[in-house]
């Protein structure tokens, strides 16, 4: 009899139990649910994915150029490039995209119209146009556009719009599924998967934005399209890859989400970002140099240079002062220094804490607003020109806002001065990008020496001139 009772009760535990998981299928089902070991992900893709939309840019020229439709050159241009076979029998994007219409992706962020995405997108663009998920093609104004982050938002007309939940990437851990959505080579509302492969990770030359690295693959057209967690909330913007091929190779880099909402706002309620600035020249510690200052590891962010009339100058910040934290965030690379100093307002006081002859100290330190000229704020007061140049040439490495203002996926090196040499030989004047030597991308300064010098005989050198690109032929050896 006790052995019966036991199954009766048993069986009425499970009944209980079977209840109670029915009656969980009245409230909304989680983005995510789980197979196995892996994820299934198409919870997540139907909840999302109609507030993610396609971006197509017309150049000014073909906004101008009119076409065939009722309203005039949009339609008619809207008509060849939607309805006219549409991106499969098209020929593949290359990354910086096609001469014809700059494709890229992005997501509602309000119901009202407001579309963020990347700037590159839409940078230098004559007609924009956003298709959403529902098939409606909708032109967008530009509300602003910032360099630093690479981000822009759009505004549609358009009310009760489908929108994004946006999540926090400081709760993502490293190894974390994320997904994707976007429009690579124009193929519209194509999901990828993958993990987060690194988190606060620094690029050579985008100061500001300590990008998220996954091995979701991105491809030109995913730019400006948002990175989910399994949560179903944006929590990046897929913005960069690091490729050799133009394509997808495991390495791609998102915006955070909370930086780029920071930037939004300021974009919608000035049209400008407003950004913090420190006034420094800075450089890694290596293992020879944290030897030399009495640091146990290679860590923090060397002061090589202190601005005139910067916000360090007048709290007395020094050359040779390695700093440690900055508002009590550890600086472990002079790259995490800038996106900490960036998020602080013009105005606001921040503890900078610095190794100083052996010594701790903290510095309380003004900080001021990010000059629009940062390159004229960060030049020497008299500027002397070196004694002895290389081919006669004067050059300097782009930044990413510069190359982003030139179109430019990498790379490129501007010849800033010409003098008697072979540079000169060769025709090259002041303002050119060099793009690279013969067949050799040139990266940087660096590199574009070390080809040079490389060089048996004549190379030719792919330039950028006024919008246009040329060869010009040139003799290294004569330097």
């Amino acid at each position: 009899m006790n052995s019966q009772a036991r199954a009766l009760r048993l069986f009425l535990l499970l009944v209980v139990m079977l209840t109670l998981l029915a009656g969980c299928g009245d409230d909304e089902p989680a983005p995510v649910a789980s197979t196995g070991q892996l994820p299934d992900f198409t919870g997540l893709v139907k909840q999302v994915s109609p507030a993610v939309v396609n971006i197509s840019a017309a150049p000014a020229e073909a906004a101008e150029q009119g076409g065939e439709g009722e309203n005039g050159p949009l339609e008619g241009w809207l008509r060849r490039f939607f309805e006219d076979g549409g991106p499969g029998e098209q020929s593949p994007l290359p990354p910086g995209g096609s001469p014809h219409a700059s494709l890229g992706s992005g997501f509602i962020i309000s119901d009202d119209g407001y579309i963020l995405t990347n700037r590159h997108v839409v940078a230098n663009a004559g007609q924009i146009v956003v298709k959403l998920n529902d098939r409606r093609q909708l032109v967008a104004d530009v509300v602003g556009q910032d360099s630093y982050s690479d981000l822009a938002v759009l505004k549609v007309d358009a009310s009760d719009l489908p929108t994004v939940k946006v999540g926090n990437p400081d709760k993502l851990e490293v190894g974390s599924w994320v997904v994707a959505i976007g429009s690579p080579f124009g193929f519209e509302t194509s999901v990828t998967a993958g993990i987060v492969s690194a988190k606060q990770r620094s690029l050579a030359s985008d100061q500001y934005v300590p990008f998220l690295q996954t091995d979701v693959a991105i491809n030109p057209g995913n730019s400006g399209g948002p990175l989910f967690d399994l949560a179903g909330e944006v929590v990046g913007i897929n913005s960069q890859i690091y490729s050799q091929t133009g394509g997808y190779q495991g390495v791609s880099f998102a915006i955070p989400i909370d930086i780029a909402m920071d930037v939004a706002k300021q974009l919608r309620d000035s049209g400008s970002v407003t950004r913090g600035w420190l006034g420094v020249q800075i450089q890694d510690v290596d293992r020879e140099l944290a030897e030399s200052f009495r640091l146990k590891r290679p860590e923090g962010a060397l002061v090589a240079r202190v601005m005139p009339d910067s916000p360090a100058q007048a709290a007395g910040l020094q050359a040779g002062d390695v700093i440690l934290s900055f508002n009590d965030q550890p600086v472990d690379s002079a790259a995490s220094l800038p996106p900490l100093v960036g998020t602080v307002a013009p105005g606001e006081s921040a503890g900078v804490t610095v190794l100083r002859d052996g010594e701790r100290e903290t510095i309380e330190v003004t900080i001021e607003k990010l000059p629009k000229d940062l390159s004229a704020a960060t030049a020497p007061e008299q500027a002397e020109k070196p004694a002895e140049q290389p081919y006669g040439l004067t050059l300097e490495s782009l930044d990413t806002a510069a190359r982003r203002e030139l179109d430019l996926e990498q790379g490129g090196v501007r010849v800033t001065d010409v003098a008697d040499g072979a540079g000169a030989d060769a025709g090259l004047e002041p303002g050119d990008v060099v793009l690279a030597v013969g067949s050799r991308h040139v990266e940087d300064v660096a590199s574009l020496r070390e080809a040079l010098d490389d060089a048996d005989g004549a190379v030719a050198l792919l330039v950028l001139r006024d919008d246009r690109r040329l060869y010009l032929a040139m003799r290294p050896k004569n330097k």
